[in-house]
């Protein structure tokens, strides 16, 4: 096969059957990811959601109400890794759901900077992830929390291993 060679791209009840399976695993197989309540909001390969209420077992300053710095990191941290391996299904969009899950196998964070903006206040909150460069190895991602009025709560960016 050469190089000018073009694969299909998955059938559309393939792509579901991997949307399926990336919202179980980013919502219940990680199981950190379900104890904080995130749910995938969107698989958007150019801006990926996650989103969870606020809590009471959330809160991080008791007097103020306000969201944990730690759980705004894992978000942050979460949604850059779904950002990173949508756009892997995105770049392999001819493989198989299995196919495309060995690769998820060797995902893993390198580097992750959480920019503490506004107070985490609100009911709830809404992580989006940007892939701003997939290479061969890392890709490299940029994030945003904010809560239900649009205030940005944190910024991040992280380096993801991919191979």
């Amino acid at each position: 096969m050469n190089a000018t060679t073009t694969h299909p791209r998955r059938s559309s009840a393939e792509q579901e059957r991997l949307e399926t399976a990336l919202r179980d695993v980013f919502e219940h197989k990680l199981c950190f990811n379900e104890l904080l309540g995130f749910k995938v909001e969107s698989l958007d390969p150019e801006a990926p959601q996650i989103s969870f209420a606020m809590r009471p077992d959330l809160i991080g300053h008791y007097l103020h109400g306000r969201l944990h710095g730690g759980v705004i990191a894992t978000v942050l941290d979460t949604v850059g890794g779904l950002a990173a391996t949508v756009a892997i299904a995105e770049k392999f969009n001819s493989e198989s759901t299995e196919q495309v899950a060995h690769r998820f196998g060797r995902i893993g964070t390198i580097d992750l900077r959480t920019d503490f903006l506004h107070q985490g206040i609100g009911k709830k909150f809404t992580a989006t992830g940007r892939v701003t460069r997939l290479g061969g190895r890392i890709a490299s991602v940029q994030m945003t929390l904010e809560n239900e009025a649009g205030v940005l709560i944190a910024t991040g960016g992280a380096a993801y291993v991919v191979s």
